[in-house]
């Protein structure tokens, strides 16, 4: 059981970037479990800061376990399509 959770937590050191379209999400914060199987449902990304914090921040970005395509020893890569477009710095 502690090898699993080692895994979850080594999720959080890896930065997330969508094949779909280049975009850099951030890093991992959290992950969402489903209780009865111990499966991962999905994982969280902060939201980025506004003007410097003041204003709070951007809603939380949650990735759907499915559309994870690769996890590599840095990087996850996921083929995410949100409803509303993530806006990175003003791009």
């Amino acid at each position: 059981m502690q090898d699993h959770a080692a895994k979850v937590l080594d999720l959080r050191l890896r930065e997330v970037i969508n094949i779909h379209d280049g975009t850099r999400y951030g890093f991992v914060s959290d992950a969402i479990m489903d209780l009865k199987t111990g499966r991962i449902r999905s994982i969280v990304i902060p939201g980025s800061a506004r003007l410097m914090g003041f204003l709070g921040r951007k809603d939380d970005v949650v990735i759907p376990w499915e559309a994870i395509r690769k996890i590599g020893d840095d990087i996850i890569l996921v083929d995410y399509q949100p409803l509303v477009p993530v806006k990175d710095g003003g791009k």
